[in-house]
């Protein structure tokens, strides 16, 4: 049910996590989004296994290059081990001539979102995060992202190792208005 739906915590996510084929379901499930004219302005990058290693790994390089501290060179290093599968979400727009660019970073965030909830209702757990490294010119080099791609999120996916507590939630109610003309 929609109304339950829940960030898992980053520090307790853990095995198993969906395997290669449940993942291409899940993918298939996050991809029916609105898509104005039908651009598929995503794309997915899937780090399973020892990808996660070596992806952080060159996140640590890049913060080490820059002479950050130690501590946050190593959690680089583990970012993406915190969850078995993590899948970074690329906002990929097309120039059409016709489409809006927000419309299609706006899928893109849709996806994000559907990953979560097709994560959810498999049974699975999850979190939607960007961190530095979505933002970083650099480790988008390292995800080999191209001309005006740009990370919308990482989805972190697998077990959780303890219940998502409830949050605080925004009240609808002053969030909203009814037009009158």
């Amino acid at each position: 049910m929609l109304a339950l739906r829940r960030s898992a915590n980053k520090l307790f996510l853990g095995e198993p996590g969906p395997d290669p084929a449940e993942l291409d379901e899940l993918l298939s499930i996050a991809a029916r989004v609105p898509d104005h004219r039908k651009l598929g302005p995503w794309r997915f990058i899937v780090f399973e296994g020892e990808a996660r290693a070596a992806f952080g790994d060159g996140l640590a390089d890049i913060l080490s290059k820059r002479n950050k501290p130690a501590s946050e060179v190593e959690e680089a290093r583990k970012a993406f081990l915190r969850a078995p599968v993590v899948v970074a979400v690329v906002s990929s727009p097309v120039d059409d001539g016709r489409t809006p660019l927000w419309e299609q970073e706006l899928s893109a965030g849709a996806v994000c979102y559907n990953l979560l909830l097709a994560a959810n209702a498999s049974g699975w757990a999850g979190v939607w995060l960007t961190e530095w490294a979505a933002f970083d010119g650099d480790a988008g080099v390292l995800l080999g992202l191209k001309d005006k791609e740009r990370v919308a999120g990482f989805a972190y996916l697998g077990t959780s190792k303890m219940p998502s507590p409830e949050r605080a939630r925004a009240d609808v109610s002053e969030r909203t208005s009814r037009w009158k003309a």
